[in-house]
C-alpha cells in the first residue's frame, strides 16, 4: 500500500473513535472559535470556502453557521461519511489535498484546520501554493498546525491500535515562510500552549493581496 493509501486506511480505522470522542470539537477553545469568527467576517461576502481536511464535518459546519458558503474534502472515504451524516446540508467529498485543483480565483478562503501535518515539508509547501492561488484578491488561507521540530511516528491514535502515520512537526517561522512562498501576506499568527494537545500549536492566516 501507498504511504497515502496507509494514512486513508489509518483514518477510516480510528474515524469511529474520533467521531466518539468528540475529538476536535470547538465548545471548549473560544480562542479558536474567535479566530473562525475572524476568519469568516473577512472571507464570507468573497466566495466559495474550501475546508482541507474536514473530517467529520464538525469545523465546516460552524463556518456554515457564521453565513460561510464552505464546502469539505478529507481523504477518509469514513470520515466524509460521518461527515454527510452529521451535516446533510453541506457538501463534502473524498479527496487528498495532494490532488486538488480550484481553479484560480475560485475561492474566497481556504482552511486547513490541523489537516496538513501528515504531509512532507515540501508536499505542504506545493498544496499551499496551488491552494493559494486559487484564492480570490484579499482572500485569505487559515493553516493551523503542531509546533515542533523534526516528525513523530504513530502507531496508535484515538484509543485505536494499528495506525500508521508520521506527524511533521513545525515553526511558526517555517510557516510564515511557506506562507510567504506562496504569495501570502501575513494577516495574523496565534500560538496556543500545550494545554488541548500534547505539544503547542500555532494557526497562521494569510491573504493573497488585492
Amino acid at each position: 500500500m501507498t504511504e497515502l493509501g496507509d494514512l486513508r486506511a489509518s483514518y477510516d480505522r480510528v474515524a469511529d473513535a474520533y467521531v466518539g470522542m468528540q475529538a476536535g470539537d470547538l465548545g471548549a477553545h473560544p480562542w479558536l472559535r474567535a479566530a473562525l469568527a475572524a476568519f469568516a467576517e473577512e472571507v464570507r461576502d468573497l466566495g466559495p470556502v474550501l475546508d482541507v481536511g474536514c473530517g467529520p464535518g464538525q469545523v465546516s459546519a460552524h463556518l456554515a453557521g457564521l453565513g460561510v458558503d464552505v464546502s469539505g474534502v478529507d481523504l477518509s472515504p469514513r470520515m466524509v461519511e460521518h461527515a454527510r451524516s452529521a451535516h446533510p446540508q453541506l457538501r463534502f467529498e473524498v479527496a487528498s489535498a495532494t490532488e486538488l485543483g480550484p481553479a484560480p480565483g475560485s475561492l474566497g478562503g481556504v482552511l486547513a484546520w490541523w489537516s496538513l501535518f501528515h504531509l512532507p515539508r515540501a508536499s505542504v509547501a506545493s498544496v499551499l501554493a496551488v491552494l493559494a492561488e486559487a484564492l480570490v484578491p484579499g482572500g485569505q488561507l487559515a493553516w493551523g498546525t503542531h509546533v515542533g521540530d523534526g516528525e513523530v511516528q504513530r502507531t496508535d491514535a484515538y484509543g485505536v491500535e494499528g495506525v500508521g502515520w508520521t506527524t511533521y512537526l513545525w515553526q511558526p517561522q517555517e510557516m510564515a515562510s511557506v506562507l510567504a512562498g506562496a504569495g501570502l501576506e501575513p494577516v495574523v499568527e496565534l500560538r496556543l500552549p500545550p494545554l488541548w494537545r500534547a505539544r503547542p500549536q500555532a494557526l497562521l492566516v494569510g491573504r493573497r493581496p488585492r
